[in-house]
């Protein structure tokens, strides 16, 4: 399947590690001009270096996705160097966990201003510059948690479930000119929100999950890549569960399965 995207330009938000970092291997192997965002440099720089040593093409642009003018500036250098924009993975975000009361307003506003207004402000610069060249694919960052709850974690779990809405939403308006819009929402993935967790930890959670382990996060960067390409050409407005069958288990989120680690 190597050179789906070829001639074409794929932005990657929070493309410094985990499934950023994987989406953007594997959309330059599959021939697409990659650009990526983020807001540590120096990482993200090594990261274009080594694709670009794979034979690859990407660029690093600089971006905070809570900051409308950034947002619209890392859309139009994406357009400036590479001349177009056909996919999009918005897939920056943060988490936090703290009750419900206990949590002050900056936190929800640092919450919520990068994990939801952050994929709106994407979309909202992104879909215009893919209507220029007839159409393209988005696929935005959700969680297990926007399908459910997690004990400590409203800001999070809120910010998720808007942004299945607003993907369901922008799909429908979109669709007949061409742009699909889908999500993913992984599971338990093997990234650095979870490096530090203790092995007992580790055996605790994947013991409560129907498929036992962490998922790598290649796991959802293929789908990511996938729901892109024109093997999902009718597929928009899903919200596609990488979560090893945890949605499928009753009692997952009963086990508290995310309580705050």
């Amino acid at each position: 399947m190597a050179g789906r995207f070829e001639g074409k330009v794929a932005l990657i938000t929070g493309g410094n590690s985990g499934m950023g970092e994987s989406a953007a291997f594997k959309f330059a192997a599959e021939g697409a001009k990659v650009a990526i965002s983020a807001q540590r440099e120096e990482l993200t720089q090594e990261i274009v270096s080594r694709i670009k040593a794979e034979g690859g093409d990407a660029i690093f642009i600089k971006t905070d996705v809570s900051k409308a003018d950034q947002v619209e500036a890392m859309v139009e250098t994406t357009v400036e160097i590479y001349g177009r924009l056909d996919y999009a993975f918005n897939n920056a975000g943060r988490g936090r966990g703290r009750p419900l009361i206990e949590a002050s307003e900056e936190e929800w506003d640092d919450v919520i201003d990068t994990n939801l207004k952050g994929v709106w402000l994407c979309m909202k610069y992104e879909i215009p510059e893919m209507l220029k060249v007839g159409g393209g694919a988005i696929v935005n960052n959700s969680s297990v948690l926007g399908e459910g709850g997690w004990d400590g974690g409203s800001l999070y779990v809120a910010s998720k479930h808007g942004v299945n809405g607003l993907t369901k939403c922008a799909a429908i308006e979109y669709a007949k000119q061409g742009i699909r819009v889908n999500a993913v929402e992984p599971g338990i993935i093997e990234t650095p929100m979870w490096g530090d967790i203790t092995p007992e930890r580790r055996k605790e959670l994947n013991a409560k999950q129907p498929i036992p382990r962490m998922a790598s996060a290649d796991e959802v960067a293929d789908p990511v890549v996938w729901l892109c390409s024109e093997q999902s050409s009718y597929v928009t407005g899903v919200t596609l569960l990488v979560d090893g069958g945890m949605c499928a288990h009753p009692a997952a989120f009963s086990q508290k399965i995310y309580r705050t680690v």
